[in-house]
């Protein structure tokens, strides 16, 4: 489904990937470890379109995405659900999730799938006009991801979705990403906590130094020493 080969992509004279290449295939969940600066973040903003490469491809059901808008990646089927959620503040919960969808023409499906994210998440429902600034920490990543989904996409980047949440709010999020992946979503995540990551996980990557160090199942890499030892506390 997603392909990315020999991605380089710099932020002025620095070079924060590498020639990274990846494979994401359809209905999987994937994810990427390594330490800050690794260039986790970097990768997911190259896809969706948020930073240009410097070299290397990006492509999406054998369409070449590597030049295209933020928006064109999204009317693919590309959603970004991005690191410290980046609601809009001065909105109400109901026009955060209408931003969402807002390349679509279809109202009545719209509407449907609307009742969807509420029964999924069912204080956004009893909160629906409330301004999204003020919701808590929690609710606003609930938001983020509902916001995510209103776009229909075929594949979901996750960018740190646990990143300053309660424990019980980091595991009901897990959850929610799974039943995501179950329902036919294709994942692709970047998250902090690497066990966690790497037990939901089908596939993953480490990445050092905007480098691909490792590759393979998420129990290969738990019982990698290397991981183990630097990114697992053992």
């Amino acid at each position: 489904m997603l392909e990315i080969e020999n991605l380089v992509c710099r932020y002025g004279k620095v070079e924060a990937l590498k020639r990274v290449s990846l494979v994401v295939r359809k209905g999987e969940l994937v994810t990427l470890i390594g330490a800050n600066g690794a260039g986790k973040t970097t990768t997911l903003k190259a896809v969706s379109g948020l930073l240009r490469s410097a070299a290397g491809r990006v492509m999406f059901e054998g369409t070449d995405i590597t030049r295209a808008s933020p928006r064109r990646i999204l009317a693919l089927g590309i959603a970004h659900c991005p690191e410290g959620r980046h609601v809009f503040p001065q909105m109400s919960v109901q026009e955060n999730l209408e931003m969402g969808c807002f390349l679509r023409t279809d109202a009545r499906e719209v509407a449907a799938d609307m009742t969807r994210i509420f029964e999924m998440f069912p204080v956004l429902g009893e909160r629906r006009r409330q301004v999204a600034g003020t919701l808590s920490g929690g609710e606003q990543q609930m938001l983020a991801i509902g916001r995510a989904l209103m776009s229909r996409p075929r594949l979901i980047l996750f960018d740190e979705p646990s990143l300053g949440l309660a424990p019980n709010i980091v595991e009901r999020t897990f959850e929610i990403i799974q039943q995501i992946r179950a329902q036919g979503t294709t994942v692709l995540m970047v998250e902090q906590n690497a066990f966690a990551a790497l037990e939901m996980c089908d596939r993953a990557y480490l990445l050092e130094s905007g480098a691909l160090a490792l590759e393979g199942t998420g129990r290969d890499l738990i019982d990698n020493p290397h991981v183990r030892k630097a990114y697992l506390g053992g």
